[in-house]
């Protein structure tokens, strides 16, 4: 069995998936948030500020 060093700690996940017929991308961070958007770079900067653009309400969302 592999062990991992005990300063490797938790690995965080992070998810992309492409949606077929579609020029989207649906991310999934490690804490369980998604997002959607086009871009890749957009993607990727949504989920490195973890937490921080989590707290963005997404678009389309419920802002009344």
């Amino acid at each position: 069995m592999t062990r991992l060093p005990a300063a490797a700690g938790p690995r965080e996940i992070y998810r992309i998936d492409w949606l077929p017929g579609t020029d989207l991308l649906h991310g999934t961070c490690h804490c369980g948030r998604e997002h959607t958007a086009q871009d890749p770079v957009e993607m990727w900067e949504w989920m490195l500020a973890h937490p921080r653009g989590h707290q963005v309400e997404e678009p389309g969302g419920n802002s009344s």
